[in-house]
């Protein structure tokens, strides 16, 4: 447990490719690399969690272990499921829907509320443990959320293990148009600019 972490803010991101803005733009330094990489400046912490549901809620429950009382908040990029989010677009999550994990009674997908803030648009979030890159796939999520990811459910669920508040925030990096890994890592780079300055400017003032 660090000292003087109350109310502190810590950012999770899923890879460096997406947090590159976030270091560079925050002038985080990299503190240490066990268990997980954690940058910090005077005022903010970036864990990188690595891909996937586990290594996402893993990081949230180190973060608030180690960092009492933070806020979390869980950034990067995420898959749109129809034609309307377009690629670049930054959204506020309100909900994240766990399809590939019914319930055991009601048969029906888990579905996690992180915190909200007003004057954001805002999306559904599907999260998978797996990518999701198949059309006929995409189209069955549709039905269920706006974007899908990797983490954004087991931050959450993280999160209010500990009462930490949590918030989502998530960019467009592929719609149905983009069907393969290269295309997406190409994207991320091409808006991950674009989404630190949204952050910089729009939810920093508010946290």
């Amino acid at each position: 447990m660090e000292k003087n972490s109350l109310d502190c803010l810590v950012m999770v991101m899923a890879t460096t490719l997406e947090a590159k803005p976030f270091i560079d733009g925050l002038s985080l330094i990299r503190k240490s690399d066990k268990p997980f990489p954690v940058y910090k400046n005077k005022n903010y912490i970036l864990i990188i969690s690595g891909i996937g549901k586990t290594n996402a809620a893993i990081a949230c429950a180190y973060a608030c272990l180690t960092f009492p009382n933070c806020r979390i908040i869980n950034l990067g990029a995420a898959g749109a499921t129809g034609t309307k989010h377009l690629l670049g677009n930054s959204f506020h999550i309100t909900g994240a829907v766990e399809f590939d994990r019914p319930h055991w009674k009601s048969k029906t997908p888990y579905v996690h509320k992180p915190d909200f803030l007003e004057g954001f648009s805002h999306a559904k979030i599907a999260t998978s443990d797996h990518p999701v890159i198949d059309l006929k796939e995409r189209k069955k999520i549709s039905l269920l959320a706006d974007l899908v990811d990797m983490e954004s459910a087991s931050v959450i669920q993280a999160c209010k293990k500990f009462n930490a508040r949590c918030y989502i925030f998530k960019f467009v990096s592929d719609t149905p148009e983009h069907v393969n890994n290269t295309d997406i890592v190409d994207n991320i780079k091409k808006y991950r600019n674009d989404f630190f300055i949204f952050f910089q400017q729009d939810i920093m003032p508010l946290l």
